[in-house]
């Protein structure tokens, strides 16, 4: 009886697994085959393929610009979250810091406020600093959704890591940035590497903070779809999702590589 009863509960384990996977993913397969439908209506079934939909994506001014304005935004975020985020996760690690639960947890409040008030208040300080409609402006807004991504990530690294590793190394003559770059760096690259995919993908993804701080000459290509929709729905906005969700699986797919070969790379032979 036992047997078949933990046979059961593995069955329905199996079958609910299976069916939260189709859950998160049929909204993506289902949108991935219209980027290739030669209709100009977003609608099943399918007549014909064709890829005048992304050829209108590499033709089109508008859409072009708002592919290199992502990439230029989601870059410098990026950069700037891991940076920050990194160095926030080494303070934060500290047991003698003072506050250090509440410090995190202002580190990490950008992930639960609502981003229409993070978008009223950067709007109205913007103003005050005249970085209104400014891609540094952007940049430092995507940032702040970011740095909670890369902070959780790397204090994870840094969890698993053995401190003894940096004093050993700190008692051989080591200075400290020679540890952190010898030692410690290649330890957390993994949780930096996925700390930063999780926050280009938010910033190529973010719309509404967008909305509030970015200028007609800053339109991403999340906030050129959103225009899309509401203006005349296309197909050109599958293939604009098709390319999202692509690049960032490909980006995903990277980050997993390296992490493995570094991974690999620490263990001993």
């Amino acid at each position: 009886m036992s047997g078949q009863t933990s046979q059961t509960l593995r069955t329905a384990q199996i079958v609910f697994g299976i069916a939260v996977v189709f859950f998160l993913l049929a909204p993506i397969v289902a949108i991935l085959p219209l980027a290739f439908n030669s209709s100009v209506f977003l609608n099943y079934p399918i007549e014909s393929f064709s890829s005048r939909w992304f050829s209108e994506l590499q033709s089109n001014a508008t859409w072009r610009r708002s592919i290199v304005n992502s990439l230029v935004i989601g870059g410098g975020a990026t950069l700037v979250a891991t940076v920050l985020g990194t160095l926030a996760a080494l303070g934060l690690r500290s047991s003698q810091l003072p506050f250090a639960s509440a410090i995190r947890t202002t580190f990490l409040m950008p992930m639960v406020v609502p981003a229409v008030v993070l978008g009223v208040g950067m709007q109205m300080l913007y103003g005050r600093l005249g970085l209104a409609n400014s891609y540094l402006g952007v940049i430092v807004a995507h940032a702040v959704l970011c740095i909670p991504f890369v902070l959780v990530s790397v204090s994870g690294s840094l969890n698993a890591m053995d401190p003894w590793l940096e004093r050993a190394a700190s008692s051989l003559g080591a200075s400290p940035t020679r540890v952190f770059r010898r030692v410690t760096m290649p330890i957390i690259m993994p949780g930096m590497l996925t700390g930063a995919v999780f926050a280009f993908a938010t910033s190529l993804d973010e719309v509404v903070l967008t909305l509030f701080v970015a200028g007609p000459n800053q339109r991403t290509l999340a906030r050129q779809m959103f225009a899309s929709i509401r203006e005349n729905i296309s197909p050109t906005v599958a293939a604009a999702a098709f390319l999202m969700i692509v690049g960032t699986l490909c980006i995903a797919g990277l980050v997993g590589f390296l992490r493995w070969r570094s991974q690999n790379a620490l263990k001993p032979a």
